[in-house]
């Protein structure tokens, strides 16, 4: 059972979740052969106070 982890900012819109995790299974049953039912896809949502690049951090990259 394949198991897709989706990194990334919040999508607040649950509408656009769930476009998000029909394509992610879609393509993965093309591509494994596997009914849709053995694909679990997870969306991990990080807030920008949660993530850093080159050690600053989003939330305050967005202020400057």
């Amino acid at each position: 059972m394949p198991n897709i982890t989706v990194e990334g900012p919040p999508i607040p819109d649950i509408e656009k979740k769930r476009k998000l995790v029909q394509t992610i299974t879609q393509v993965a049953t093309e591509v494994y052969g596997l009914p849709a039912q053995a694909i679990v896809v997870t969306i991990r949502e990080n807030s920008p106070e949660n993530v850093a690049i080159g050690g600053n951090l989003l939330s305050d990259q967005k202020k400057s």
